[in-house]
């Protein structure tokens, strides 16, 4: 398709959806860039475009003995997370937002933004990515279209979406609806003037027009804040579309179980960044005849099938994982389909011999790197060599242990939805809910330790609802009254079961009380033997909790009595909980689900 001169536009682009060439021509006037290029999505694209990046030093090419095709990149230090307090859900009602969003009057953002776009891609190359979450064989794909003036993101969204010139035929040919997502790093060139290698504003705006389900980004050239089609477009604009649609946009891995007979499981999880999803997602489990596949690490769409089950489908093509913590020890299968390469890495330090490296990749911490900043480093210069928020980015059909059901375009039926969070305290390692409603309070008042995924304190309890609290795009109270109601639409047969789990919970002396990793496959195990009516639990307040023998710990130096201590439901504990609970539940207001408040009245009974 190559670059297109601006002013004949519409005769040279490669469409003739007139939605489409009016949004391009109307963008290319405000932002000014220099040409406009069709991304088609090909490998001669993709090469020609990561060429121009390692010349321009945004790129650096790393060994392809270690990492065939592979890239990395460092970013400013100023622009390495998503910046939540300038993320924006524009609703037309400032109730529709919500309390967990930020919000500003449309008309006025919109003025705002047209300010900062006016002329900001001059001296750049406009790229108009289109682009498919999901399939493009689904029943009702969900079309985008990215502008944007970085080539990083380009060869970024080519990992992690379906990209290019089928998706634009079809979305011409269908004269389909696409959400437009305009992304600028806010970095003019003046003439002669010399780029730097990782161009971004100190200004940054991720705003979320929900109704016309629009998103514009400005500012950021960073994972999330730049790849529109992620959480902006997959959970933020889908919260809205799915809640019109009667289905569900999550944050959630999906995980197939095969059980020694031969018997499929689906599980949906949601964990807060940083809390082990994608380690869980491509678990390698330490108990006998059980096999773990996956579909996806992140996102999940679900709609309720003919039937009245429960389907979920990865909307993503890639991964994008924090590295820091994803290892050989811990996390293989991720760490195999990044050493097929194929990968952009950002923000990880640089080894010697051109391969990259974080914080708990290998056991041996190299003698020498190069830091995420540049700097030489070595064990003892006291920083980490790896940014806490680093990324890998790499195809998804690169995991060996990606399932089948992965490509089907309908997704798979859930047999249990699992929350997790990040506590030392209060929360057991394993709870089973008493119903779907019990569920949803669960899921509702999940709370976690904050992490580096995003910037402010790290190791703040905060409650992240359904770990989608920086994603939801409506008013929080209505997201979970939305989670309600759509039991209506379920087979109540069919419903998946729902668990709470705690893998970080901590024993007196301060040491972790489960294992974790491959050993979560025994809690998979339990969980899977409740729905089957083969495993015992105690009933606790607050849910169902593992007897001592009911877990399977063949194998692993612990006893009934410790996995007893790991599911300890504490009274005193649980009424400070239920304090921090009921203050948290009053953030919501008039729009929190009854279903919700009733189960709080009833735990109180119980705890009573």
């Amino acid at each position: 398709m190559g670059d297109l001169a601006r002013l004949p536009l519409l005769e040279k682009a490669p469409t003739t959806h007139a939605g489409l060439l009016a949004w391009v021509e109307e963008v290319a006037e405000l932002t000014q860039p220099d040409r406009i290029h069709w991304v088609d999505g090909s490998e001669a694209e993709n090469k020609k475009l990561t060429d121009e990046l390692v010349e321009a030093g945004t790129l650096k090419p790393l060994n392809p003995e270690l990492f065939p095709n592979s890239f990395a990149a460092f970013s400013d230090p100023a622009d390495v997370a998503r910046v939540e307090e300038q993320t924006f859900i524009c609703s037309e009602n400032k109730h529709d937002a919500g309390f967990t969003n930020n919000w500003m009057a449309p008309a006025e953002m919109k003025e705002k933004l047209r300010g900062l776009f006016a002329g900001s891609m001059r001296g750049r190359t406009m790229y108009v990515i289109p682009f498919v979450m999901g399939h493009l064989d689904a029943e009702d794909p969900k079309f985008g279209v990215e502008i944007t003036d970085s080539a990083y993101v380009v060869a970024s969204m080519r990992i992690m979406a379906r990209i290019g010139s089928d998706v634009l035929e079809r979305i011409t040919q269908t004269d389909a609806f696409f959400v437009p997502a305009l992304h600028s790093l806010g970095a003019p060139l003046e003439p002669g003037q010399a780029d730097v290698a990782w161009p971004c504003n100190p200004e940054k705006w991720i705003v979320h027009f929900p109704e016309e389900r629009s998103i514009w980004s400005y500012g950021s050239g960073y994972g999330g804040n730049a790849l529109l089609g992620k959480k902006c477009y997959s959970l933020r604009i889908a919260s809205v579309m799915a809640r019109d649609e009667g289905w569900l946009a999550e944050h959630m891995l999906i995980l197939k179980l095969t059980s020694p007979e031969n018997k499929v499981y689906n599980i949906a999880a949601a964990f807060p960044s940083a809390c082990g999803k994608t380690n869980l997602a491509l678990l390698d489990p330490t108990i006998k005849g059980w096999k773990v596949e996956t579909l996806g690490d992140d996102i999940t769409w679900m709609r309720f099938g003919k039937e009245g089950e429960l389907r979920a489908v990865n909307p993503e093509a890639g991964l994008f994982g924090v590295a820091p913590g994803t290892g050989w020890g811990t996390n293989p299968n991720a760490m195999r389909a990044i050493a097929k390469g194929n990968s952009i890495f950002t923000n990880v330090a640089l080894t010697d011999d051109g391969g990259v490296w974080w914080e708990g990749m290998t056991e041996e911490t190299p003698a020498h790197l190069t830091d995420w900043q540049g700097n030489s480093w070595t064990p003892e210069s006291g920083v980490p060599a790896a940014h806490p928020n680093s990324r890998f980015c790499t195809p998804i059909d690169q995991i060996d242990m990606l399932a089948d059901e992965y490509f089907n375009p309908e997704g798979v039926e859930l047999s249990a939805i699992l929350f997790g969070g990040r506590r030392k305290t209060t929360i057991p390692l394993v709870t089973q809910a008493r119903d779907w409603s019990n569920g949803i309070f669960m899921g509702a008042t999940l709370s976690s330790e904050t992490t580096a995924a995003a910037a402010g304190a790290v190791g703040v309890v905060r409650r992240d609802p359904m770990a989608m609290l920086p994603f939801i795009g409506y008013d929080a109270g209505d997201y979970l009254n939305h989670w309600v109601n759509l039991s209506a639409k379920a087979n109540p047969e069919r419903l998946p079961k729902i668990f709470l789990v705690n893998w970080f919970r901590r024993t007196a002396d301060g040491g972790f009380a489960w294992p974790g990793f491959g050993d979560n496959s025994r809690i998979l195990k339990w969980a899977i033997e409740r729905l089957e009516g083969k495993a015992d639990a105690v009933e606790t307040p607050i849910g169902f909790v593992p007897t001592g023998d009911s877990v399977d710990l063949t194998g692993l130096d612990m006893t009934p009595a410790e996995v007893e201590d790991a599911v300890r439901v504490d009274r005193d504990e649980w009424v400070a909980e239920l304090a921090s609970i009921e203050e948290w539940f009053a953030n919501f207001g008039s729009s929190l689900p009854e279903a919700l408040q009733a189960e709080l009245k009833g735990l109180k009974t119980r705890l009573a």
